[in-house]
């Protein structure tokens, strides 16, 4: 049965027929009304925001879309990321609404919480309380966050108690219907010495559908524990993306965050990653594909809380036709935060001559004895290599997607399943075109 979006815009009387079919705790209720209030309040961010400057979204009208929609039936578009992969759980929701949520009794039996964060805050509302309570995504930080967090819906969770370590990954696929909203929260939490992957991806209906999605993601790795995430972001071309993504990592715990960014048309993404407690790793990874005109932003943020900590960020983007990137890396260091080893590289291919790339490293350090370095590079392909394939037999199309292929292969390398990098690298190449001379 499929249904008629109702389009009613983000007004407090569609905000009050939301909350009104909410079964949800009243310490939730109090937080999402909080939010609202500042949703209410705040304006919309404008290139007079500095991390807005190089994102114009006048052409953004939030009013088109609704918190209002009926249900709608679509078919699901193909989950990459669990091509051939033996899964321990896989969840799926539809603009915001969970309609798949399954667990292997192997680990519901150990106590590891999967699905529908709507769906288990009702059931487990107690456990995971103090988790939404540490706001990691601050609903003050700006409007679109305090929409996510006020109107948030879907959502998924993965809990994994102390010391149980899943060695099955767990999949999660989120799909918009062309025109829809997807207001996600995908929240983790890892308890002391405990270990898992999350495979995580979004895709639209319609590979040029549209729609909006505001969403949030945030990743607790407490002591000891150990969290592969892998984040695909696979909208439709016509989809504006707008997400707030958080980790705070503890003591000897270890991160490794994987993000391919391929769809939308607009994307205005902030990655933070706190290391809080002694020893804590981080290593995050980004793969990004433009074409035609999108327009991705991703913000990264590697904040030292604590001493004896590493971080090492890697994002690599390839552009064609006349798609536009802009990454801003910031290694934020804070006083006590001695002996930190901090590293952010930002490469770009450029594809065409009409593609554009910023690239804005940057450094904050208040510690005296620390490692942090940065680099950036962006150019074209090599016309030498490009001939001395072809001259292998190579036709050019082919010679160029093994160019391409090169230049992911250092963040391919740092994955350690196998299925997410040929799917990562099977995906970027249904994409390459001809270089335009």
């Amino acid at each position: 049965m499929s249904a008629t979006l109702t389009k009613t815009g983000f007004t407090q009387d569609a905000f009050d027929a939301f909350m009104s079919t909410r079964n949800e705790p009243a310490w939730l209720s109090d937080l999402r009304r909080d939010s609202w209030s500042r949703f209410t309040e705040m304006a919309m961010p404008s290139s007079r925001d500095e991390e807005w400057m190089r994102t114009d979204i006048r052409l953004f009208k939030l009013d088109k879309y609704s918190l209002a929609a009926d249900a709608v039936e679509v078919s699901l578009p193909q989950a990459l990321l669990a091509t051939g992969v033996e899964l321990g759980g896989r969840g799926v929701s539809i603009d915001s609404r969970s309609v798949e949520s399954q667990l292997s009794e192997k680990w519901s039996s150990r106590g590891v919480l999967f699905g529908s964060l709507d769906t288990m805050l009702v059931e487990h509302g107690d456990l995971l309380r103090p988790y939404l309570e540490r706001h990691l995504v601050s609903p003050s930080y700006d409007k679109i966050a305090a929409l996510n967090a006020a109107c948030w819906s879907g959502g998924n969770l993965l809990f994994v108690p102390k010391g149980v370590r899943v060695d099955e990954p767990l999949h999660s696929l989120s799909v918009m219907s062309d025109g829809g909203t997807d207001l996600g929260k995908t929240l983790v939490v890892l308890e002391e010495g405990a270990e898992a992957t999350l495979l995580s991806e979004t895709a639209s209906s319609e590979p040029d559908g549209g729609g909006l999605h505001c969403g949030s993601i945030e990743l607790i790795v407490e002591r000891g524990a150990r969290l592969r995430y892998v984040n695909l972001q696979n909208w439709g071309s016509g989809v504006w993306h707008f997400a707030h993504q958080m980790a705070h990592v503890g003591a000897n715990a270890n991160l490794q965050w994987t993000i391919g960014a391929l769809g939308s048309r607009l994307a205005k993404v902030n990655q933070h990653v706190a290391l809080i407690g002694q020893d804590a790793e981080a290593q995050v990874n980004g793969v990004m594909f433009t074409q035609g005109k999108q327009h991705l932003c991703y913000n990264t943020y590697q904040h030292h809380q604590a001493e004896y900590c590493q971080s090492d960020l890697l994002y690599k983007a390839a552009l064609q036709d006349q798609s536009r990137t802009v990454w801003r890396g910031m290694i934020k260091v804070d006083e006590g935060a001695q002996r930190t080893n901090a590293y952010q590289r930002n490469d770009n291919l450029m594809l065409s001559t009409t593609a554009r790339a910023d690239s804005i490293p940057g450094l904050e350090i208040e510690a005296d004895d620390v490692r942090c370095t940065h680099g950036s590079t962006s150019g074209r392909v090599d016309d030498h290599q490009l001939f001395y394939a072809m001259t292998r037999g190579y036709t050019r199309k082919e010679a160029v997607r093994m160019i391409v292929s090169g230049f992911f292969q250092q963040v391919f390398d740092r994955i350690t399943i196998e299925s997410v990098r040929e799917a990562l690298g099977e995906a970027i190449g249904r994409r390459v075109r001809d270089i335009e001379e």
